[in-house]
């Protein structure tokens, strides 16, 4: 019997066929290691849709690129860049741990000490006169990065610590949170019925309650402590993951593989945590980005009301509120631990937003 020849082995050429196009991060890590890896692949893949072979072909014989890459300037492939990847919220949350984790060695004095003598003194970026102005009230020239507040401490070395303490305190309830919400979502998911009925519930109860006022009668009560505020933003990071996990497993454990492991004799608790975890680990991380945001918020917000950390602690929305009184005489008292505010929440916000995009399948497809 004679093989058939193609049509390429005829001619000796080759099919024309879309050759696979990596972003700048990807390429560079394929190109250096060699080992994209999963996360790499996951994270980091920036070609959504690639060309069919017929506009691969076209592509290559009128000499153009698809997507028109070729056509962007210096000016467009930057955007494109940035709009790909969370660059400037990434480098704003890398700066604000890096900050948190290095604070003894890049701040210059201690934050909880005081001196009345320099109260209330401007940052480094004020002009002369005011410089003039302070030492003509009988005040001892000095350089203060960020000024002082009202009772003279350095306020940059109070922002510094202040993020150590915001970071530390939101993590720490966020773990717990997740711990908590994505259990009690797994269990509401596959078991259903009274079980799923129990917990939805409480979940819906306890969304109704008034937050605030419960973290006011708690801090009343137990007094403001560290442990009191990791109590409270544990109590209110946990019902975030519930609703999401549980719609999640509701759709995975009707899968063929669950299905499997049920008839091979598998355990609950294999169940939960072999076939179904890994599943819904791709939400569960979304949700702690936006999470953790929210729970740096409501933490200043108690500080603020003097529900949170105690003084002479640093914490940002203590800060904020020390300074509410001198707005018009020393704004940096308040401005600058609510800039370091706004832009913590909003890098998690944006970059979150990112990492829902990357991790969905369905967003992937939308350039």
């Amino acid at each position: 019997m004679i093989r058939r020849r193609s049509k390429f082995e005829n001619t000796n050429m080759e099919p024309l066929r879309p050759k696979p196009h990596y972003g700048i991060l990807e390429g560079t890590v394929r190109n250096l290691f060699g080992i994209p890896g999963y996360f790499v692949g996951k994270l980091w893949r920036t070609k959504t849709v690639q060309a069919s072979t017929a506009e691969a072909v076209a592509a290559e014989r009128i000499g153009l690129v698809p997507g028109g890459i070729q056509e962007l300037g210096t000016i467009g492939k930057t955007f494109r860049l940035f709009r790909r990847w969370p660059i400037l919220s990434s480098t704003i949350l890398a700066s604000m741990i890096l900050i948190a984790i290095f604070a003894p060695l890049i701040t210059t004095g201690d934050p909880e000490k005081a001196n009345l003598r320099h109260r209330n003194y401007p940052p480094f970026f004020q002009d002369a006169a005011m410089d003039a102005e302070q030492i003509e009230k009988g005040r001892e020239p000095a350089n203060y990065f960020l000024g002082t507040d009202i009772l003279g401490r350095d306020l940059w070395s109070r922002l510094a610590y202040g993020a150590r303490i915001s970071l530390a305190v939101a993590a720490v309830s966020l773990v717990s949170g997740i711990l908590i919400g994505t259990a009690l979502g797994l269990l509401a998911g596959y078991y259903g019925g009274l079980v799923d009925e129990l917990i939805t519930r409480f979940v819906d109860v306890w969304l109704g309650l008034p937050f605030i006022l419960i973290a006011l009668v708690i801090a009343i009560v137990l007094g403001t402590s560290f442990m009191t505020v990791f109590i409270l933003l544990a109590l209110l990071a946990w019902t975030a993951f519930v609703r999401q996990i549980r719609a999640e497993v509701l759709t995975l454990k009707n899968r063929e593989y669950v299905l499997s492991a049920q008839i091979a004799g598998a355990s609950v608790t294999r169940i939960l945590i072999r076939h179904l975890l890994p599943g819904v680990i791709n939400t569960v991380i979304v949700i702690a980005t936006f999470r953790i945001g929210q729970l740096i918020l409501v933490e200043a917000f108690l500080s603020f009301l003097g529900a949170g950390i105690p003084p002479p602690t640093p914490a940002w929305g203590a800060m904020i509120a020390d300074g509410r009184g001198y707005l018009r005489d020393a704004y940096w008292i308040s401005v600058f631990p609510g800039l370091a505010i706004f832009l913590t929440v909003a890098s998690m916000s944006f970059f979150g937003d990112w990492l829902r995009d990357r991790l969905d399948p369905r967003l992937r497809q939308v350039e």
